[in-house]
């Protein structure tokens, strides 16, 4: 499937199909969270995401190779595990460990404050790119937000491990947020679909490494695997990083980069609606008042950054030239995708 033949020069896309294309990266994008809180309940974590990746990058590299695709040099794959071990890894694996103890809608929000890191990794890192007043606001209301959500917290029995575990997410986005700032200087294919098969099979395999030396492979039985996990394991594997993905290359193609950034701030939400709708997750007024902080401070932020930032997980592009956002922020572009 190469990412050129997707749609005619010159023929803009039909408003269905545009809608369907933002329904893809709201909801689905959204709904991650609770798919991998559903999938940690019989499935260890890492193993898990092994499965989810290497699954969906395999068929999607095929699919490739078999479109025509040229094949990728070493130091492509090298670049692919580099960035898919800082995404994959780092990122989404520190949210499905976390999601054995924390909220879906609160690890969704955690997650939210990816692009604060971007802004800092921006500024302070070789770039130099000082931020404008208006993201500097929005950063500094991330980080307020996030301290009203986590804490502070009587550190003991289920309230210790909450703790713990969106510690563990707010590792994940600054994980997250170095692969998405610095991962475009690596060696990387100039198709954004290989660089996303790429990192999410190579991203794959250092989940299984990394799942096998916390031992998780004593954790695994088929008689104890729930269909709700397996399900949604499934539907994280089409859904979550092959139909959405294909809907975020899809609207980076043909809207404004602003508009399509625009999940950074949709997802959150829905992940919570979807938590306390499907799950029974609290949503206290704490929750709410937080997701309001951290909100508007990502919205000045993805509203305000630079031309050529991503938003969360992330992206700003010209047709032709979206290979390296893309791939930043995730392959996918949201911690879960």
């Amino acid at each position: 499937m190469a990412v050129a033949a997707t749609q005619p020069a010159g023929e803009p896309p039909g408003a269905t199909a545009i809608v369907l294309a933002f329904a893809a990266i709201y909801l689905v994008w959204g709904s991650t969270y609770l798919a991998i809180r559903f999938a940690v309940e019989t499935l260890p974590p890492f193993l898990m995401l092994f499965a989810r990746f290497f699954t969906a990058g395999a068929l999607m590299y095929a699919f490739l190779r078999w479109r025509g695709v040229p094949r990728p040099s070493a130091s492509e794959w090298m670049g692919g595990a580099a960035i898919g071990g800082l995404l994959l890894l780092g990122g989404t694996g520190a949210v499905g460990w976390a999601e054995q103890w924390i909220p879906s809608g609160l690890a969704a929000l955690i997650v939210a404050i990816v692009p604060v890191w971007m802004v800092l990794l921006d500024w302070i890192g070789p770039n130099r790119r000082r931020p404008i007043r208006a993201t500097i606001a929005g950063l500094v209301l991330g980080l307020v937000g996030v301290a009203v959500l986590v804490g502070p917290v009587e550190l003991s029995g289920d309230a210790r491990m909450q703790f713990i575990g969106s510690a563990v997410v707010v590792f994940g986005t600054l994980s997250w947020a170095v692969g998405s700032v610095y991962g475009s200087s690596l060696p990387h294919p100039s198709s954004p679909w290989m660089s996303a098969a790429l990192q999410m099979t190579a991203g794959g395999i250092l989940l299984l490494l990394f799942g096998t030396a916390m031992g998780e492979w004593a954790r695994v039985d088929p008689g104890q695997m729930s269909a709700r996990s397996l399900g949604a394991l499934a539907y994280l594997v089409v859904f979550g990083s092959l139909i959405a993905f294909a809907a975020y290359i899809f609207l980076l193609r043909h809207e404004a980069p602003a508009r399509v950034g625009s999940y950074a701030y949709v997802n959150p939400v829905v992940a919570v609606f979807l938590g306390w709708a499907l799950a029974s997750e609290p949503v206290t007024p704490r929750t709410i008042v937080a997701a309001a902080i951290i909100l508007t401070g990502v919205v000045l932020i993805v509203r305000h950054r630079a031309p050529k930032s991503p938003p969360d997980e992330l992206e700003s592009t010209p047709p032709g030239a979206e290979e390296e956002h893309g791939l930043d922020s995730p392959v996918m572009p949201c911690a879960t995708c």
